[in-house]
């Protein structure tokens, strides 16, 4: 521990008791590792602030010594954003205490929610009172909002709602400087010039401390459906979302699934059993819901759209889940194609957008590009067909040795996949962040004038750069990203 960084842990005990500050290296093992175990970092302390209040007292003497913070929720991050530096020059700056719902207004349709709120229990509390988040993803159980709202996430619902960005009303944050910016009015109009409220998402803590947000609800669910569908192609999926969105805007979720990815599932994880009978080269998974109990029910909707595209041969084969049990049992195939891929050996994994009506054709003609170019290696797409973005990962050739396949060959997979999305229009990352992972690739294919902006934002609101350093962009004084 440096000088400077034992003075502010003495000054964070004194002044906010023990609770507020970690220094057992057991204890902070734990948050050292990124959630892919790819980004490995070190730091001396974790500093726990209770509240705002605390947080932005612990902020301005960081900013005061010159001590760099790296804020940490659920330490989900799938790119690296919250693991601190490998030499231990940050601290850790963990939310994790700040977990109060202050207010829940089914009226309004508003909670709020301080940073440190797990996204299951906001679900919960939601519930409880009639109305529901409409944001979901597989971490719920332990990502929480302060994260989700800096790294502006996204989920299997965006379809219908948006990302995190549409459903925030207003932040709260402790910036740079240790100042508090109070947005939690969640005024419907304030033309005051810049809003540091949307500046602040996406973020990723490089611009300040989330510790509150407002947030938005809808109705809860009083009817649902899902369904599951066998399909030749891409195209075809895509078609058949067209369709039912022409007739129906109570579909949620529409989520794209390769066959092979579906057998990885099948083969890895236990309980888990295959939908349809026969093969089929491509799958979806749908949601409908409705808000309203005496309206049709969503299944019935399901049942004579998706028998219309059978007649027509849009689908090959459909089944409707007929009981919640089954319901979740394929959402339970969505959600563990992840953890199949790693049980199946490496994989180098992109999550990318282009614009939703080329998505098809790049699907097929980037993965057989990636395979041509890297021989050995298969490369699948799945997620959400209906936004734009899907989860592209290269799978390893059999038998090779991770680490060093990582090492070796990753990069210029990185490289070849990221240059054939910049050529479709698209986006490098669509919902998971920059971090510290994407940084390189960032400053490869970046417009030239967004970059400009990004280190100028950065600049002028963190000079000091105490921000979570090494994520998203650099400041001129900064090493170069590796």
């Amino acid at each position: 521990m440096t000088p400077a960084q034992s003075q502010l842990v003495e000054s964070v005990r004194d002044r906010f008791g023990p609770k507020a500050v970690v220094t057992d290296a057991e204890a902070i093992a734990p948050w050292l590792t990124d959630w892919r175990n790819r980004y490995h970092g070190a730091s001396p302390a974790l500093l726990a602030p209770a509240s705002t209040a605390e947080t932005a007292a612990i902020v301005g003497l960081a900013a005061a010594a010159g001590v760099p913070l790296v804020p940490q929720g659920g330490n989900t991050s799938m790119v690296g954003g919250a693991t601190p530096p490998a030499d231990g020059s940050a601290l850790i700056l963990s939310l994790r205490r700040m977990n109060r719902i202050r207010s829940l207004s089914p009226d309004e349709n508003l909670a709020v929610a301080e940073a440190g709120v797990i996204l299951a229990d906001l679900h919960a509390a939601a519930n409880g009172a009639g109305r529901r988040f409409p944001l979901t993803l597989g971490a719920r159980g332990s990502a929480t909002i302060g994260g989700l709202v800096s790294t502006n996430a996204g989920g299997t619902q965006v379809l219908r709602f948006g990302t995190m960005r549409s459903l925030v009303a207003g932040v709260e944050a402790v910036l740079p400087d240790g100042s508090v910016h109070d947005g939690l009015a969640a005024l419907k109009k304030d033309n005051r010039g810049y809003d540091l409220d949307q500046l602040l998402i996406g973020a990723e803590g490089t611009l300040g401390v989330i510790t509150a947000a407002v947030l938005r609800l809808v109705p809860e669910v009083k009817q649902r459906a899902v369904a599951w569908a066998g399909l030749p192609s891409p195209q075809m999926a895509l078609e058949l979302l067209r369709a039912i969105e022409a007739r129906t805007d109570s579909v949620e979720s529409f989520e794209i699934i390769p066959g092979d990815s579906l057998e990885l599932v099948l083969r890895h994880i236990p309980d888990t059993r295959a939908p349809l009978s026969g093969a089929h080269r491509w799958h979806v998974l749908i949601e409908a819901v409705a808000s309203d109990a005496d309206a049709e029910p969503p299944a019935a909707l399901l049942e004579r759209l998706l028998a219309e595209a059978l007649e027509r041969g849009a689908v090959e084969d459909v089944v409707i889940a007929a009981s919640e049990a089954q319901a979740e049992g394929f959402w339970r195939l969505r959600d563990s194609l992840s953890e199949a891929e790693r049980a199946s050996g490496p994989a180098v994994q992109h999550d990318i957008s282009v614009p939703v009506s080329g998505m098809p054709r790049f699907m097929v003609e980037a993965a057989a590009a990636a395979e041509a170019r890297f021989p050995g290696t298969h490369a699948t797409a799945f997620g959400h067909l209906g936004d734009g973005n899907v989860h592209f990962h290269i799978r390893a050739p059999a038998g090779v040795e991770r680490d060093r396949w990582y090492a070796e060959a990753a990069p210029e997979i990185t490289r070849f996949v990221h240059d054939q999305v910049v050529a479709a229009g698209g986006s490098i990352s669509a919902e998971h962040g920059i971090g510290q992972m994407k940084r390189a690739e960032l400053e490869r294919l970046g417009p030239p004038a967004r970059l400009a902006a990004l280190r100028a934002i950065k600049a002028a609101l963190d000079p000091k750069g105490i921000c979570n350093p090494g994520k998203l962009v650099a400041l001129a004084h900064e090493a170069p990203s590796s």
